[in-house]
């Protein structure tokens, strides 16, 4: 991933790594593919997949698009432009993956969508886990800090996650989530806002029962 370092700089916003994408993976010289590609495998563009990557026996991989050693892309993914991954992922079977930056380790193997979003190191999402990106309203995606609201210039922008961050099974990221590194947001739930680290987000439910009456 230290090749793209000089398009990530640690003095900018989070969000603001999201505009770099295409241009880190457009300034990149791409040499042909160096493993067999299964016949159920689409690949459409400018794509770049190191020879230990691990296909499936389907999957749509629309480039540009840079996957990282070991990586492992599961059956029906749809990686579908500006994605960036590195060593040791999983890109999950019927999982959708759009302008997005991976980092080492990250764990996406189940029904996710992923767009628009950054996740951390061995970051991970349960099963159905969603990075929402758009608002209902389709206006600027906003993030509320602790200092105040501040706005972001983008119409599309999901969530961004700190190293080994989680995301329970089935939750929603809602537009300009930012969870700290370790924070943790639990299953069946929508979560806005900002996480900080090492902290658990979750919601009590009260659970009643009634005879049945047939």
């Amino acid at each position: 991933m230290t090749r793209f370092a000089a398009h990530f700089p640690a003095t900018a916003a989070p969000w603001d790594w999201l505009k770099q994408i295409a241009a880190a993976l457009n300034a990149e010289t791409f040499g042909p593919l160096e493993l067999k590609i299964p016949a159920g495998v689409q690949i459409e563009g400018k794509v770049w997949l190191h020879p230990t990557v691990k296909l499936p026996a389907f999957a749509v991989i629309q480039g540009p698009a840079w996957i990282g050693a070991k990586t492992d892309i599961r059956p029906g993914a749809f990686i579908r432009g500006n994605v960036i991954a590195g060593e040791g992922c999983v890109l999950g079977n019927s999982s959708e993956f759009k302008n997005c930056l991976l980092m080492d380790g990250v764990q996406v193997p189940h029904f996710n969508y992923v767009g628009d979003s950054i996740l951390g190191n061995g970051a991970h999402l349960g099963a159905g886990a969603i990075c929402s990106n758009l608002r209902l309203d389709q206006g600027e995606v906003t993030v509320r800090l602790p200092s105040g609201v501040v706005g972001t210039g983008l119409r599309k922008f999901g969530a961004i996650l700190g190293d080994k961050a989680e995301v329970g099974c089935n939750s929603v990221l809602n537009p300009g989530t930012l969870l700290g590194p370790r924070a943790l947001v639990m299953p069946s739930m929508a979560f806005s806002g900002v996480l900080a680290p090492a902290t658990i987000a979750r919601v009590r439910q009260t659970v009643t029962t009634i005879p049945r009456r047939d």
